[in-house]
């Protein structure tokens, strides 16, 4: 067990590799989200376990949190499932800068319960799983650069 620099304990997947070993071992009929956020602590907090992320725009709550599925779509095919998860941490890399100091991603076990504005995931988390480590994600920014593509980034509004 360690913990990410914001001090909650879960265990961290060290490298890209653990990430795809995650996804693959999942349980079936068990959702695997990406959250950018400084964890469950700051997420889950509060004696009703509110779970609620805010639209930048509008100021109005949402129903759930926004996350980012790992789950394979079928059109992805035979393709490798480790661009698959490179790809879905790399959408979202962006957070860490736009919401600061102890932003990072973890994986969780959750349920859709709507969409967001940005038609993003807005989940509810079932049991938070693991931080991903700085390692996973360079990896995962080298397995996209590798694809060489100059029409493809993040998902960032002001990029």
């Amino acid at each position: 067990m360690s913990s990410a620099p914001n001090g909650t304990p879960m265990p961290v997947l060290e490298d890209l590799d653990q990430v795809v070993a995650l996804l693959r071992e999942s349980e079936p009929g068990e959702e695997l989200y990406v959250r950018w956020s400084r964890g469950p602590a700051v997420d889950l907090r509060g004696a009703e376990r509110v779970q609620s992320s805010r639209d930048a725009l509008t100021g109005i709550e949402l129903p759930g949190l926004s996350a980012n599925p790992l789950s394979v779509e079928d059109w992805w095919g035979r393709r490798p499932l480790r661009l698959w998860v490179a790809r879905r941490l790399y959408d979202y890399c962006h957070l860490r800068e736009l919401r600061g100091p102890g932003v990072q991603p973890w994986v969780l076990v959750g349920e859709q319960r709507g969409r967001g504005p940005d038609n993003e995931p807005l989940v509810h988390v079932h049991r938070p799983v693991a931080w991903v480590s700085e390692r996973a994600l360079r990896e995962a920014d080298r397995a996209v650069e590798e694809q060489g593509s100059t029409e493809w980034g993040p998902l960032h509004r002001a990029d």
